[in-house]
């Protein structure tokens, strides 16, 4: 069974336009970045763009039109948005804490300089004692 599709009023035509290319530009900024990167971690903040704040222009886009063909509001998208933008930084930074861990365990050379193990919950116990 097909349904034809419904007209949209041009503003909402406009605005659903807008929100679907900022969306996808941005999660092919996200991607191209991905690639160029060369680091696993340089490469862990490329994907975030288009994650986060592609997600969100694709999820108005489709707020936007579903609430007008449908003519009442459709907010449940929100909760795809939510969860998308609670998972990817503590995704990103359970990746970035194993590949380090891995990486200074392994003694590699090219291992990211910076902040020292001294605030993880085991050294925080060790100062304790």
């Amino acid at each position: 069974m097909t349904e034809a599709t419904p007209d949209l009023p041009l503003w909402a035509a406009i605005l659903v336009s807008f929100f679907l290319l900022f969306g996808a530009g941005l999660t092919l900024i996200g991607s191209v970045g991905f690639l160029r990167f060369k680091t696993f971690y340089e490469r862990l903040h490329a994907p975030t763009l288009g994650t986060s704040w592609g997600t969100g222009g694709i999820v108005m886009a489709s707020m936007i039109y579903f609430t007008v063909t449908q003519q009442r509001p459709v907010f449940h998208e929100i909760l795809i948005g939510i969860f998308v933008t609670v998972t990817t930084p503590v995704t990103l930074m359970l990746l970035a804490r194993a590949a380090l861990h891995r990486d200074r365990s392994e003694g590699h050379a090219d291992v990211p300089e910076g902040a020292s193990l001294a605030h993880t919950p085991e050294a925080f116990i060790e100062q304790k004692k």
